[in-house]
């Protein structure tokens, strides 16, 4: 299909579906390519649009999800190079950030995930899987290949460690509770 060109009531009825399914997944990938809420929206909806155009050609259903997240990251990295410099140096220091603004949650970002980086694969796959991509414990033990018992139990070890990781103790607030305040 060609760009304008007419698409069938099964190809908008499909894309509408899929997109109804996947959003929540799709919207924490951006996010996770492109730093912040704002900017993952708009690498999301440019995403989806692309993907739309070329809806039809997709033929085997199993690779939507890969097709799309391989537009998302070309189209994230279109994006930055044809992003021209606006910020100059000069000679004076911004204003220091206020407590609660966005450097801290970045900050907490990323300490929380170094810490998930220190978890052994196995843990760290658990981890990721339920708390970011928002799967239930049969779903990550099916994408893990393991019982849900093990999933269980996994996730289980893995929230005491992040409870007991230094780095995260600095802070007032530790453990699995971050993960909720800053999963996407």
């Amino acid at each position: 299909m060609s760009v304008g060109a007419p698409v069938s009531a099964g190809d908008r009825v499909a894309f509408g579906e899929y997109v109804r399914s996947r959003s929540p997944a799709l919207l924490r990938a951006a996010q996770a390519i492109a730093g912040n809420r704002a900017d993952a929206e708009d690498l999301l909806q440019a995403t989806l649009a692309k993907a739309y155009q070329s809806w039809d050609r997709i033929d085997d259903p199993a690779a939507l999800d890969s097709y799309v997240r391989r537009v998302m990251v070309n189209t994230h990295i279109s994006g930055w190079r044809r992003r021209r410099l606006d910020e100059y140096p000069t000679d004076q220091l911004p204003d220091s950030p206020a407590a609660g603004d966005a450097i801290t949650d970045s900050d907490l970002r990323d300490v929380v995930q170094r810490a998930i980086d220190r978890l052994p694969r196995q843990m760290r796959s658990a981890v990721m899987l339920r708390f970011y991509d928002d799967l239930t414990e049969p779903e990550v033990a099916a994408a893990l290949g393991v019982s849900v018992g093990t999933v269980k139990s996994t996730v289980a070890r893995a929230v005491a460690k992040l409870r007991k990781d230094a780095e995260l103790g600095a802070g007032s607030r530790s453990g699995p509770d971050i993960l909720l305040d800053i999963s996407p």
